[in-house]
């Protein structure tokens, strides 16, 4: 699971270098703003999975029954 996270962590970066040279260039506005949502949404997700809980386990760190 951690090479997933990191994975996502990576592809959010991508996104963001790749909306930002696209917005320097002069491209479709639709399609770097969708670009920064999906940023948006993969930072949420990541978050959901490793921001600890209230008695303090993360999600990830749970094991399925």
């Amino acid at each position: 699971m951690n090479l997933v996270i990191s994975l996502m962590v990576l592809a959010a970066i991508a996104l963001t270098v790749g909306a930002i040279f696209l917005w320097r260039r002069g491209g479709p506005r639709k399609q770097v703003a969708l670009m920064l949502l999906l940023v948006l949404v993969i930072a949420a997700n990541v978050a959901i999975l490793i921001v600890p809980t209230s008695d303090g386990t993360t999600p990830i760190s749970q094991k399925p029954t």
